[in-house]
């Protein structure tokens, strides 16, 4: 194989560059965004629809399950086709996945759009991951870091916002994330490739994880925080609003759009404040920092203190972006340019399955157990796996 064939295109500079980063930054916030928005309706869908915990957990998951379809058959497309084609064809599918949520009448339906959401953000998330690094390794992991964390806070508090405000919480949110996506489809085309380009685009499509060799060593040992961190992001996004108001009676339709921003913008300000500590120990300290935290949402359960949940989520998602962000910072440069798409998709294969799996159990525990108890044992699970991250040795 031709070094040619194997290069990436030379990346943009200058004023380009920034505006690459900027809109690749902007639609990967978006798409977070848009997986977020539906954690303030769960309520409301409930309320209307009259579907259990266990189903909520279901339709919460189905998103990680379209995501990982994604990651597993065109998790590496980008490294052979490049980055654009690749996210404008996850911009046209989220588009679609947002035409099903507004014409959504049903539980099915809302798990049927969730599916396409995840399949169109698992594409993304790979392509874009790898385009921002494309542009600048120093800049591209901050991004990738960050953006997913503003975009999650804004879709939530975003749309708990609109339940408040605004006529037709239900469909609302979605014909305005709708137009910004069709937005966003016809401007990628105004930016420079990035990535490479070479043979076996098909192949690629096989469903696989191919982590680098490089990079295996690694990946394993940062694998119990980011399964961790993951697990906390997963209960945050479906239960925590559910577990709150079992502990404290609050029902206003804010809280789940404030849980999501105690959980999120903490976590984007340790992606900005860590940035001086080496990787190895800044994974050390955000691990302990999600155990620390958790126990504190525990304990706040327990008294029926929603400020002290609060608090616990503050310090849990302070935790939960620096530990995300020295993971990545540990693992990318271990790949070539043309692994990082095969990388990246691994690694988050590993990440939405602790995003799904911890989940759906939660939920049938629920049924049984009750939240409280549910949440007791899910904490367990999540402060043993972070404090074993605390404890890995690491270069």
């Amino acid at each position: 194989m031709s070094m040619a064939t194997d290069a990436a295109p030379l990346p943009p500079t200058g004023l380009r560059l920034s505006l690459t980063l900027a809109l690749q930054g902007a639609i990967l916030g978006t798409f977070f965004a848009a997986s977020a928005a539906p954690t303030p309706l769960y309520r409301l869908y409930q309320e209307q629809w009259g579907f259990s915990p266990t189903m909520l957990t279901l339709v919460f998951a189905s998103y990680a399950f379209g995501l990982l379809a994604a990651l597993l058959t065109i998790g590496a497309l980008s490294d052979h086709v490049g980055r654009r084609p690749v996210i404008f064809g996850a911009l046209a599918l989220e588009l679609a996945s947002m035409g099903l949520f507004f014409a959504a009448a049903d539980v099915n339906h809302l798990i049927l759009a969730r599916l396409v959401q995840g399949y169109a953000s698992g594409a993304a998330t790979a392509a874009i991951g790898a385009g921002v690094i494309d542009c600048d390794r120093r800049v591209g992991p901050l991004v990738s870091s960050i953006t997913p964390m503003v975009g999650m806070a804004v879709g939530a508090l975003g749309t708990a916002t609109l339940i408040l405000y605004a006529p037709a919480p239900l469909h609302l949110v979605y014909a305005l994330l709708g137009g910004l996506f069709a937005l966003q489809a016809a401007l990628i085309w105004a930016t420079p490739e990035t990535g490479p380009t070479k043979p076996g685009a098909l192949g690629s499509l096989v469903p696989r994880v191919r982590v680098p060799v490089a990079a295996r060593s690694m990946l394993l040992r940062v694998s119990a925080p980011n399964i961790a961190l993951w697990s906390v992001g997963a209960f945050s996004l479906s239960l925590m609003p559910s577990l709150v108001k079992a502990a404290t009676g609050i029902t206003s339709p804010i809280l789940g759009g404030l849980l999501v921003c105690a959980l999120t913008l903490p976590g984007a300000s340790a992606v900005l404040l860590m940035r001086p500590v080496a990787p190895p120990l800044g994974l050390r300290i955000c691990s302990l920092l999600v155990a620390g935290g958790f126990l504190v949402i525990l304990a706040g359960t327990h008294v029926g203190s929603a400020p002290v949940m609060v608090g616990g989520m503050l310090v849990t998602g302070f935790g939960f972006g620096g530990a995300f962000m020295n993971a990545v910072r540990l693992l990318v440069p271990l790949a070539t340019p043309g692994e990082r798409g095969m990388l990246l998709s691994a690694f988050y294969v590993e990440s939405y399955l602790a995003f799904s799996l911890p989940a759906l159990a939660a939920g049938a525990l629920a049924h049984t157990l009750g939240l409280v108890a549910t949440a007791d044992l899910y904490g367990a699970f999540i402060i043993l796996l972070a404090l074993t991250g605390a404890l890995v040795r690491l270069p």
